[in-house]
């Protein structure tokens, strides 16, 4: 089991306040999505979960230990894929594996990372290098690498958000599968986006950040049974009340910031 508790968390960067009083928790084999505009402090939370960074004030705990630093625990996938170019996607695999696990042999790493290439539609790409593959291909190699290495906590930032429509509903759902393979080995995931439709197709709770300094203005949990359906999903009843939640938080956090005469974006630029 692993719950994910963070209590208070500040954090600035140079004179500016990027964070500010954000409190969450997640428990074991949860999917939670971070929801927000540009400028949010979604990545710079994700940073603070992987242990990349350090808060100013408050505290990350996971299984009641405190984060101060980066570990195998947490698997992060960044929206640039984090390939090494001059590695095969094997390799990159396989060199990740190799950190997780020292004492395997090295036929058993490669197995492994052909099993997670086969896995995320890549079987016999196992000597390809990034350069050689689209962008969808490159990104399915890094969710294999994620997934290869077991960490139990997988950090996701933006992963999709590159990728054209059709590439990147497909890795949703690869992505969706892989998570729900079993229910006793289920990732905990934390997932960034802007996109509300995405954020209810994937999570178990939404947590919507707001800016100015970037803190939470509401956790929406995402009760829609699994699997959940693509196709006509915008017109289901329990669809429609959760989407007007989230864009009402949204719209109000717009609001508070238009009455003290800041700039804010528009309703559009969030979702």
């Amino acid at each position: 089991m692993y719950e994910v508790i963070c209590s208070d968390l500040s954090y600035s960067y140079g004179e500016s306040k990027v964070l500010e009083g954000v409190s969450l928790k997640a428990e074991s084999g949860d999917f939670v999505c971070l929801l927000g505009p540009s400028g949010c402090g979604k990545s710079t939370l994700l940073r603070l979960l992987a242990g990349l960074s350090m808060p100013d004030s408050g505290n990350i705990t996971i299984n009641g230990e405190q984060v101060i630093g980066t570990d195998l625990e947490r698997g992060v996938v960044f929206q640039d894929y984090s390939l090494f170019p001059w590695m095969t996607v094997g390799e990159n695999i396989v060199l990740a594996l190799r950190q997780a696990f020292p004492k395997k042999k090295k036929s058993e790493y490669r197995e492994i990372a052909a099993d997670y290439l086969d896995m995320v539609g890549l079987a016999g790409n196992f000597d390809k290098l990034p350069g050689h593959m689209s962008g969808g291909m490159r990104q399915r190699a890094a969710i294999a690498r994620a997934f290869a290495v077991n960490s139990p906590i997988l950090l996701m930032d933006e992963p999709f958000g590159a990728l054209d429509a059709i590439t990147r509903a497909k890795l949703q759902d690869l992505l969706l599968g892989l998570w729900m393979q079993k229910n006793s080995e289920r990732r905990t995931v934390f997932f960034v986006t802007h996109d509300v439709d995405e954020a209810i197709l994937l999570a178990t709770h939404i947590v919507v950040m707001g800016v100015n300094p970037g803190s939470v203005k509401g956790i929406i949990e995402v009760d829609i049974p699994r699997p959940r359906r693509r196709r006509g999903a915008a017109a289901e009843k329990q669809f429609q009340t959760i989407r007007e939640k989230l864009v009402n938080i949204l719209q109000e956090n717009i609001l508070n910031g238009l009455d003290k005469g800041e700039t804010v974006l528009s309703l559009g630029e969030w979702i």
